[in-house]
């Protein structure tokens, strides 16, 4: 599969230049405080993760997981993510699979868990395609816990326009970014494959590429002290979640949807 192939040399060119420890910390740390926000009726049974890329390259959410379900379930595209994130996290079941065609039966997963994930394909149609992919194999009354690129960011939204070569080649963006929207058309979509959307807000809200050119160097020569410092200082962005102008500055749309 080419797509599979992309991101195997996606993971050996970043293992070997692009590990982004600091900024990982960061992007780990805002999306455990976004779902650990959100509501749940005690432990689940099982819990679907729909990628290991954070997992691979850093602590993800895996260890904040696992403590609210009692099976914490992997899927990614990459045999290489999928062997990276399970040396990092001894007894994590990681399956290959792609999220538009998922090896699962019908209702059998308790929370869904997709943080970035959908926004890496060609095509909206794709979205939708696993979107009901997603609803298929939640039991009814579950909870799907989404973020995706937010298109009304205006940094996203200039990024979408632009040829993905050009951005790859200033080093905009690391990876291929696809497809995304914003957060009302999300709403619709997620309406459309019978999920009922009960929350919709905005997470990382810092600038991003300043955050992570400064990640890079502090990394290299900061002092522990200084570089809990510069964290504290980004999450202090994430303040904005609670702002009118959340749509705007916030670079991922966040969605807590249940299926009917």
């Amino acid at each position: 599969m080419e797509e599979a192939r992309y991101w195997e040399t996606v993971v050996k060119t970043w293992n070997a230049a692009r590990p982004q420890t600091l900024w990982r910390f960061h992007s780990d740390a805002v999306n455990l405080a976004l779902v650990a926000r959100w509501p749940a009726k005690g432990r689940v049974k099982r819990l679907l993760k729909t990628d290991a890329f954070d997992e691979a390259f850093g602590n993800g959410l895996y260890p904040f997981l696992v403590s609210k379900a009692e099976q914490v379930v992997s899927v990614d595209i990459s045999v290489s993510v999928l062997s990276a994130a399970r040396s990092r996290h001894i007894g994590l079941p990681a399956t290959r699979a792609d999220v538009r065609h998922l090896p699962f039966a019908d209702d059998v997963f308790d929370v869904v868990v997709s943080n970035s994930t959908l926004d890496h394909f060609a095509s909206l149609d794709e979205i939708v395609i696993s979107l009901l992919e997603l609803h298929r194999v939640l039991r009814e009354g579950g909870q799907l816990l989404l973020t995706l690129d937010n298109l009304s960011n205006p940094i996203i939204a200039l990024r979408s326009v632009l040829p993905f070569r050009l951005l790859h080649c200033l080093g905009i963006v690391p990876y291929y970014v696809g497809a995304t929207c914003g957060p009302y058309r999300l709403r619709r979509m997620l309406r459309r494959a019978g999920f009922e959307v009960r929350e919709v807000s905005a997470v990382m809200h810092c600038p991003r590429m300043l955050a992570v050119a400064v990640a890079s160097v502090l990394e290299r020569y900061a002092t522990v002290a200084t570089q809990r410092r510069f964290l504290r200082f980004l999450m202090a962005f994430e303040h904005l979640s609670y702002w009118p102008i959340r749509f705007l500055t916030g670079y991922f749309v966040a969605v807590r949807a249940i299926k009917h």
